[in-house]
C-alpha cells in the first residue's frame, strides 16, 4: 500500500485535538504536530473541524480518522464529560469527506501501544524490558476522565477491546479509604474509580481527606491550580491527595490487570504523563502489587508509562492503517 495522508483528532472532554497522519500499509509512518482547540469553545465537531482548517490553511484529507472519550457503539455518540454529540451516519458529509472512522479514545491509545516502540515508554516497575509480543495489556489511564482498554496481541496480530472499566465501582484499600468512599457516596450515591481517578478527582480526594481530618474545606474552583500545588509540593495538603490519587492509581491499575488476565499494564492519560518524574517515587508500585495471594504474580508483571505526547493522535492513525481492507 502506498503512503496516504489522512487527519486525524483526539475529542475529549477537555481539549479537541486536530493533526495529520502519513499512513501506509505497515502503520504510521509520520504525524504533524497537533493543532489543539477547547472543547468548550465549540458547539460541536462541526465547528472545531472549521477551526482546524482555518488554522492549518491547507486543503483538508479526504478521510478522517477520530479517537473520541465516550461510547462509540451506536449510531449517537457523545462524549461522556461534555455536551458534544456525533451522528455517526452523517459525520462524513458534515465534515465534507469521503470516510470516517471514529474510536473510542482510550481504543485509540491501546492502538498506539501496540504500533510504539520501547522509546514510547518509561519503565515504572515489574519485569524489565520490552512489552509482551503474545498476550493482553491492560490500558489505563487518567484524564478528564478514566479511560481503559484491552490490548490482546497474537500470532503477529492485534486487537484492541474498547471498555467503560473506569466506570467499575471503588473498592477502598484501607480505613482511610473506607471513609474517602463514605464521604463521596454521600454525594455521588455510587462511587466508581472514575470519581477519583481524573481531572477532578484529586479535588473529590482532597475536599475528603480535610473533611475526615476535622478541616472545613471548599471545593477548588480551579482544577488545574489544585494540581500544580500538589506537583509542586508548595500545599502539603494537595501533596497528601496526590499521593493518595498515586496509590488508588496502583490498585485500580492491579485490579483491571488481574480481571484482563494482563501480562503487562500501560499507564496513559493526560495525567499520566504530567505524572511522569512522580509516579515512581509514589506509592503505585505498591498498591499495584498488594493483591494479597497475588502479589508474586503481580511483581512479575511489567509496569510502564506511555510517553509518547500524542497517543491518541498516533493510535487514531494506527487503527486507520489497521483496519481490514
Amino acid at each position: 500500500m502506498s503512503r496516504r495522508e489522512i487527519a486525524v483528532a483526539d475529542i475529549g472532554g477537555t481539549h479537541a485535538r486536530f493533526a495529520f497522519a502519513e499512513i501506509d500499509g505497515s502503520g504510521v509512518c509520520a504525524l504533524s504536530d497537533p493543532i489543539i482547540l477547547r472543547t468548550a469553545d465549540y458547539p460541536g465537531v462541526s465547528g472545531a473541524w472549521q477551526a482546524f482548517a482555518r488554522a492549518a490553511r491547507r486543503p483538508m484529507p479526504t478521510a478522517l480518522a477520530m479517537a473520541f472519550a465516550g461510547p462509540v457503539a451506536g449510531p449517537t455518540l457523545k462524549l461522556t464529560n461534555s455536551d458534544w454529540v456525533i451522528f455517526r451516519a452523517s459525520l462524513a458529509e458534515e465534515l465534507g469527506l469521503e470516510q470516517t472512522l471514529v474510536i473510542n479514545d482510550f481504543g485509540a491509545v491501546a492502538h498506539a501501544v501496540a504500533a510504539l516502540g520501547d522509546d514510547g515508554f518509561r519503565h515504572l516497575c515489574g519485569l524489565a524490558g520490552s512489552l509482551p509480543s503474545e498476550g493482553v495489556i491492560s490500558v489505563v489511564g487518567p484524564g478528564t476522565g478514566l479511560g481503559v482498554a484491552l490490548l490482546s496481541r497474537r500470532d503477529g496480530r492485534y486487537e484492541v477491546i474498547e471498555t467503560e472499566g473506569g466506570h467499575i465501582g471503588f473498592a477502598p484499600h484501607d480505613e482511610t479509604e473506607d471513609r474517602i468512599l463514605q464521604q463521596l457516596r454521600g454525594e455521588f450515591g455510587r462511587v466508581s474509580v472514575e470519581r477519583l481517578l481524573a481531572g477532578d478527582g484529586l479535588d473529590n480526594i482532597h475536599w475528603s481527606l480535610a473533611d475526615i481530618a476535622g478541616d472545613t474545606a471548599r471545593r477548588h474552583d480551579d482544577d488545574a491550580a489544585l494540581w500544580a500545588k500538589a506537583l509542586d509540593g508548595s500545599d502539603p495538603s494537595a501533596a497528601a491527595a496526590l499521593d493518595r490519587f498515586c496509590a488508588i492509581l496502583g490498585a485500580v491499575a492491579g485490579d483491571i490487570a488481574l480481571a484482563h488476565g494482563a501480562k503487562a499494564v500501560v499507564i496513559g492519560g493526560g495525567l499520566g504523563l504530567k505524572l511522569a518524574d512522580h509516579l515512581p517515587q509514589s506509592r503505585l508500585c505498591a498498591r499495584f502489587v498488594a493483591k494479597g495471594r497475588f502479589a508474586a504474580r503481580m511483581a512479575a508483571i511489567p509496569v510502564k508509562l506511555i510517553t509518547y505526547p500524542q497517543p491518541g493522535l498516533y493510535g487514531a492513525a494506527a487503527a486507520f492503517a489497521n483496519q481490514p481492507r
